[in-house]
């Protein structure tokens, strides 16, 4: 019928720097249906199901309250103790879930991309789309402490820069994106290597101030460190927005995005490398 006629061309030979975005968009539904399976099978057996999106980040928050606040005596800026770390907690959450997802995407997709044809791309954004589901659920959470706390007049959210929201998950979110491709491309080869980037993003936490205000470490050198970690500027640019504590730090946000768009650009020549060979090594 009609004399139109389809052709889908498939080679490894491609440029390094070739997103393939056209094909990314034609598999959208792809995209859409590896997200709505993610999410279905990792609460599929699970008693509380989506609940432990909830239940998770707020005992943890309960945990750093005592730990970190009662104990060790880490000031919060002013702002309520509990409503700090569960913001703190959803958005480095966001970001670590998306550098660890997409860690994995070759050896965990290897039986997939064995089989049949996609853009390999699909996969990760799959899952930064999965992460950005996450925190919507986790921010539900925190809303009701933001709400309860304004009411009481305990903090004073900046709600003209709400806008900058959405701009700071995309940040973190290519971020986690171009680190993580990096890792999964190293990773089909040097298996062990995935205990060093699990423990790499472990550590990282805690030279980023997630449990701590940057306030808290003075201005000596140890803080000029933590300022060029490229989370730090994001983390305190999302606390100034939603709790109306934190510092916009130009110079380190102009190295944060500098460093995404390096390891980005890094994370898609590696991939496009990797992907033409790694059936063999997985």
């Amino acid at each position: 019928m009609g004399n139109g006629r389809h052709h889908v061309h498939i080679s490894s030979g491609h440029k390094w720097f070739d997103l393939k975005l056209g094909e990314v968009w034609k598999y959208r539904d792809l995209i859409w249906l590896f997200t709505k399976r993610a999410l279905t099978v990792s609460y599929k057996q699970t008693v509380l199901g989506p609940a432990w999106l909830i239940i998770s980040p707020f005992l943890t928050s309960v945990v750093y309250t005592f730990l970190f606040g009662n104990i060790a005596g880490m000031g919060t800026d002013g702002i309520p103790q509990i409503l700090f770390y569960l913001s703190s907690n959803a958005i480095w959450g966001y970001f670590a879930a998306s550098f660890q997802g997409n860690a994995s995407t070759f050896i965990g997709n290897a039986g997939v991309f064995g089989k049949v044809y996609f853009p390999r791309l699909t996969v990760p954004i799959s899952n930064i789309l999965i992460q950005i589901i996450h925190f919507g659920i986790q921010m539900l959470m925190v809303a009701i402490f933001l709400v309860y706390f304004l009411i009481k007049g305990e903090i004073s959210p900046n709600w003209y820069m709400f806008p900058l929201i959405p701009l700071i998950l995309i940040h973190l979110g290519i971020m986690g994106l171009g680190m993580g491709i990096i890792a999964s491309s190293i990773t089909t080869k040097y298996r062990d290597l995935s205990v060093v980037a699990t423990f790499f993003i472990s550590m990282l936490m805690y030279a980023t101030p997630v449990v701590y205000p940057l306030s808290q470490l003075g201005d000596g050198t140890l803080k000029q460190l933590i300022l060029y970690n490229p989370v730090t500027p994001v983390m305190e640019l999302f606390r100034l927005t939603l709790l109306g504590k934190g510092e916009i730090l130009v110079l380190p946000l102009i190295v944060s995005w500098a460093f995404t768009i390096v390891v980005l650009l890094a994370g898609i020549v590696l991939f496009n490398k990797v992907e033409r060979t790694f059936m063999d090594t997985v």
